[in-house]
């Protein structure tokens, strides 16, 4: 049966992983091809998945044939499996790169890889609470391993404080965990949409409580404000494949809070109906202002490019925050560009800085780099990417967002918040652009490179930008195929917000529409 497909996305990189950790005496050669073809196979099955539930089918697999709500459950609708092909697709780009020599700086890369993967995947197709627990650990000591991979005082010090945060995080997590089962005796995500609109009078506050638990500890994984203080140390301090790696990383918070703020506390869900509605908003638009205060504070370029993240998540909860199927799908639009364009502008960050000698990624006046016009255009071509003007994806994510708030009470203060969040990323990128080649010094007199070399040269170029254009040319296909992928998008959000189906497929465990 074809809802036996579900379950593979998980199985590859956990069977990757325990591979490469046997195959470590071979060589890091042996590895890196080992981890492509893994994460090439893994694009197939998301694709494979796509095409399977395009049409509004849901999957669900019980493993173990264990029935719900009694087994372990994972579903794939529409929203699953974009998460899944958004994470497959910007894995092999950032693997590209960190094979140039990212790789060799510390041991295990490349099991850790597959084992982030391993996590990404599981909490995009799981259907219950505590697996979604379970896998959140995965990918989080995953992560931990990977921020500290090569070491260093300043990453150290990151990881530190990245590893305090998600265990306190994590703690709230299981309380929340605890306090359902408690109650509703489920952490199906399933039963829990039928049994937390049935609840008792008596029972409110708690579930309630829960519920607000949850939403904090999602709010974390997701950077939002006022949770968002690890992320700007963290990525800027760690490696560029980590770093654009970790641009799905707040996503996964993102999906969580859409996913069981629309199954289990939605329209449906009677006294705790549209639980975070009136907070999500509000700290959305206070995420993008701050976010963008931070890129115009920034005094490094990968910091800055930290910063951009934070104020794109921002962007996207405020299209979520909308809570309609407008809002939705503007925010489906959305997470991919900024996903991609994140991580790509981690890794051009890298290429410059390496480039840049002593100044590194400081915004400071340093001497002009090889390939400076290429890279400089490059980085102008990023730069319109991530603060949203046209012709791109990111200006067609903020018009969505925009369009989608057209009726909603709060339009103008959304409006501005937007406008002047973008004006002053745009002010920030262009200083950070003129410090780096503009106003770029004559580099002194060296001796000619051989023929030899500069081939060399013009080669490791090539092979460290592909990932970049890659990155690039997955944002241009947002808006070439903008029609389709909006079509998609509108149809996700109808799907999560009539969960009936989400539901009847998992008790029924097989295929429903």
């Amino acid at each position: 049966m074809i809802n036996h497909l579900v379950i593979a996305p998980v199985l590859l990189p956990l069977l990757a992983g325990v591979s490469l950790l046997l195959l470590r005496g071979r060589g890091l050669k042996t590895q890196r091809v080992l981890s492509l073809v893994s994460v090439i196979m893994q694009i197939g099955l998301a694709a494979a998945l796509l095409s399977a539930v395009n049409g509004g089918e849901i999957l669900a697999y019980a493993v173990g044939n264990w029935q719900a709500p009694f087994g372990i459950v994972l579903v794939a609708d529409r929203l699953s499996v974009w998460m899944l092909i958004i994470t497959a697709l910007l894995s092999l780009c950032v693997l590209s790169y960190a094979v140039c020599g990212g790789d060799n700086t510390g041991k295990h890369f490349h099991v850790l890889f597959q084992l982030q993967l391993l996590g990404l995947n599981g909490a995009f197709l799981t259907g219950d609470l505590f697996n979604l627990f379970v896998f959140f650990e995965i990918l989080l000591l995953a992560s931990y391993s990977l921020l500290l991979h090569g070491g260093g005082r300043q990453r150290t010090k990151a990881g530190f404080h990245f590893v305090v945060i998600n265990l306190v995080g994590s703690t709230l997590f299981l309380f929340a965990v605890g306090i359902l089962y408690g109650i509703l005796g489920t952490l199906n995500m399933a039963d829990l949409a039928v049994k937390v609109a049935q609840t008792t009078p008596e029972d409110v506050f708690l579930v309630s409580t829960a519920g607000f638990l949850l939403f904090g500890v999602f709010a974390l994984k997701a950077a939002l404000l006022p949770l968002y203080t690890w992320l700007p140390a963290a990525y800027a301090h760690t490696s560029a494949p980590v770093a654009a790696l970790f641009a799905i990383m707040t996503k996964v918070g993102a999906y969580s809070i859409l996913r069981i703020y629309t199954l289990i506390f939605g329209e449906q869900a009677g006294p705790e109906a549209n639980l975070i509605e009136a907070w999500l908003l509000p700290m959305a638009l206070m995420t993008l202002f701050v976010g963008m205060l931070g890129v115009l504070a920034s005094t490094h370029l990968r910091q800055q490019v930290a910063y951009l993240v934070v104020a794109s998540i921002g962007s996207l909860f405020i299209a979520l925050g909308l809570n309609t199927e407008a809002g939705i799908a503007a925010g489906v639009y959305y997470l991919p560009h900024s996903t991609f364009a994140s991580a790509g502008f981690f890794i051009l960050a890298d290429i410059i800085a390496k480039r840049r000698g002593a100044e590194g990624d400081k915004f400071e006046i340093g001497t002009k780099i090889s390939y400076q016009r290429l890279l400089g255009a490059l980085f102008f071509t990023m730069a319109v990417l991530m603060v949203g003007l046209p012709p791109l994806s990111g200006f067609i994510g903020k018009f969505l967002i925009l369009n989608a708030a057209i009726s909603h009470p709060s339009l103008p203060l959304i409006m501005g918040v937007v406008l002047v969040s973008s004006f002053m990323g745009l002010v920030a990128i262009a200083r950070s652009g003129s410090l780096i080649f503009y106003r770029a010094l004559p580099a002194p007199e060296k001796p000619p490179l051989t023929e030899a070399e500069m081939k060399a040269d013009r080669k490791l170029l090539v092979i460290e930008l592909l990932p970049v254009i890659s990155l690039l040319m997955l944002c241009i296909v947002l808006v070439v195929c903008a029609g389709s992928v909006m079509e998609f998008a509108h149809a996700t959000a109808a799907q999560l917000l009539q969960p009936a189906a989400y539901i009847d497929a998992v008790f029924n465990d097989g295929v429903t529409r």
